[in-house]
């Protein structure tokens, strides 16, 4: 068993050297003609492949490895031009770019908006019902503080003042969530070394 280790061992050590050896220096040189990182370690890997199916390959003295490793690139990336030109692909960062032009409506900012929301709709669910009533008037339907009285039958200064109280009423929600979450993440710190 010992000997077989030994073997395995010894036999893949040419290789292992091999592939440190010239590694960088192929994938430098590919990367000249492959503009994407992976395409390129793909080419590579396709390059040594080649290297490890061509017996006489660990036998040729280092010049020769590294200009028979360079023209194998060479192939290797005219072939990958070839494929690309019969099977062009588009990049998914320039995807995703053109999916989501506008920020707000890439999926993490729609996330974001959801818990918003749900945040908020949690504080309005505290207020008296006529304090949700007037700030949905106001933002939600768009209405001014003239119109939202007349609609509820209340003097303008009436509405101006719920609508004040119900304002201030919702930071000082959202104001202890902060605080309670600030709290939470110092007691977090204590427990959790």
């Amino acid at each position: 068993m010992r000997q077989l280790e030994k073997r395995i061992t010894d036999a893949e050590s040419p290789v292992e050297e091999m592939y440190r050896r010239h590694a960088f220096t192929i994938l430098a040189y590919i990367r000249r003609h492959i503009p994407s990182m992976e395409d390129a370690e793909d080419v590579m890997l396709d390059v040594f492949l080649a290297a490890l199916e061509h017996e006489i390959f660990l036998t040729l003295e280092e010049h020769q490895q590294i200009a028979w490793l360079r023209k194998v690139a060479h192939n290797k990336f005219i072939d990958y031009h070839r494929r690309s030109r019969r099977r062009p692909s588009i990049s998914l960062e320039i995807t995703t770019e053109a999916l989501y032009e506008d920020d707000e409506e890439a999926p993490e900012q729609v996330a974001l908006r959801h818990e918003e929301h749900a945040v908020l709709r949690e504080h309005l669910a505290a207020l008296p019902a006529m304090q949700r009533e007037v700030l949905w008037l106001r933002f939600a339907a768009g209405m001014g503080c003239n119109d939202i009285a007349r609609l509820l039958d209340r003097r303008e200064g009436t509405v101006r003042a719920w609508l004040s109280r119900s304002l201030n009423l919702l930071r000082i929600h959202y104001e202890q969530q902060r605080r309670g979450e600030e709290q939470h993440e110092r007691v977090g710190r204590y427990v959790h070394p």
